[in-house]
């Protein structure tokens, strides 16, 4: 008999009865009760019919459930049931068999983490288990979890899940992908999430307004600091991550809605893993398979798209397109091992915007950069040279000096015209 959470209901019910010595119970008032425990829980249930009270007893008299002592009374036409002792009680009773292999599977799940160094207090808890139920692990594994314990950072996993059970702030060095150099900061942490098989910190900055991520395998150390702990009071953890698709939550993002189109070949992957808890079909045929995702924009769902590759076409909005479309782009690689008179050449023959993404370009300046020169012969009158230096002379600068400029302004002049 599969343990829900109603079953749970309807047998402590049933337990309180039984042991009631105050009042006796027919099956009729047993139907009643657990049926009021139902609508309490829950005040739209249907409710349970008599014969699932007959099946309830059984379950409980059983080897299955709790071996229970059910003494029945008759008084007329009317029969009553309570427990032979009226201190008996299932919550004060050993394991059933049900439960005994309900937590021997938890155990044999527990086990997998065995041997991993961020989950080394699983060997204590594995023991205990064994000790106290006479559980024996299964010596044939029968699942695995797909994960590895090599991954760079996966040993700051313990201390960082100690770190927000016991409420203490950290101090981490922390280099990201786009820098050369690491920095320290304050966190408050708050919650670990795993998404594709990275594990992240998300926490409180003391210098940022919005949550702080942290890849676990960027992090250099991370040592305890000497600050109160900052408690969350507003991010609800279970809901916080149901417009997004990954860990990146944009600052001021909303959820819009994203229509895509998979082949044929990945369209049976796609129904049967979502991208997104909002996934809706639109089209399902020979073709392909349409659906629409609402979801907030981010890192994570463009590269989740371009995974794709042509097995999926996004058909709106189009600044989805336009971002897919760059970051798709696969520019040439520009030859490193020309000289100054082959690159010149090089660049008079292609085209620069096929190996530079120019919208991504910044100004720059060269305070040090000297134009090249080239050394000519130049025959001038007396006079002139004469005038030239005189002139030199008074702007106090070479003569050769202001040949150079006399002609530089002359040109601006020239090119001015045109």
């Amino acid at each position: 008999m599969p343990l829900n959470k109603n079953a749970l209901i309807r047998y402590q019910t049933l337990d309180k009865c039984f042991s009631n010595p105050g009042r006796r119970y027919s099956i009729t008032d047993l139907l009643n009760e657990c049926n009021n425990a139902l609508f309490e829980h829950n005040p739209i249930s249907e409710g349970i019919k008599l014969r699932q009270i007959y099946d309830d007893i059984a379950f409980m008299e059983s080897a299955k459930g709790w071996s229970i002592a059910l003494l029945r009374e008759t008084d007329g036409r009317k029969k009553y049931y309570r427990y032979e002792a009226l201190n008996f009680s299932i919550n004060n009773s050993p394991l059933n068999e049900m439960e005994k292999e309900r937590i021997n599977s938890a155990f044999t799940i527990l086990s997998r983490f065995k041997g991993t160094p961020q989950f080394s207090w699983v060997e204590e808890v594995i023991t205990k288990l064994e000790t106290s139920f006479g559980f024996k692990n299964n010596e044939r594994e029968i699942i695995s979890f797909d994960s590895n314990q090599y991954l760079k950072g996966i040993e700051y996993l313990g201390v960082l899940f100690n770190a927000i059970f016991y409420k203490k702030v950290l101090e981490i060095e922390y280099q990201s992908f786009k820098s050369n150099k690491s920095i320290i900061s304050v966190i408050h942490p708050y919650y670990l999430k795993q998404y594709n098989n990275r594990w992240y910190l998300l926490g409180k900055s003391s210098k940022f307004e919005t949550l702080s991520v942290r890849s676990l395998d960027r992090i250099i150390s991370i040592k305890e600091a000497k600050e109160n702990y900052i408690e969350n009071l507003e991010i609800n953890f279970d809901e916080y991550f149901e417009d997004i698709i990954g860990i990146t939550k944009p600052k001021g993002g909303i959820p819009i809605l994203i229509e895509l189109h998979f082949t044929s070949t990945q369209a049976p992957y796609i129904l049967t893993k979502p991208l997104h808890g909002s996934q809706k079909i639109k089209k399902n045929n020979e073709f392909g398979l349409t659906i629409t995702i609402e979801v907030i924009p981010n890192y994570e769902l463009k590269s989740l798209l371009l995974s794709f590759g042509k097995e999926v076409n996004v058909i709106s909005p189009d600044f989805i397109i336009d971002e897919l479309i760059t970051d798709s782009y696969q520019y040439k690689k520009i030859p490193l091992t020309l000289n100054e008179d082959e690159e010149r050449d090089f660049w008079s023959k292609n085209d620069s915007t096929e190996f530079i993404d120019w919208d991504k370009g910044e100004k720059v300046l060269f305070p040090k950069l000297k134009p090249s020169t080239k050394t000519i012969s130049l025959r001038l009158p007396e006079f002139i040279l004469e005038e030239l230096k005189l002139l030199a002379n008074k702007r106090d600068v070479p003569y050769q000096s202001l040949i150079k400029m006399f002609l530089k302004d002359r040109l601006n002049q020239e090119l001015g015209k045109t």
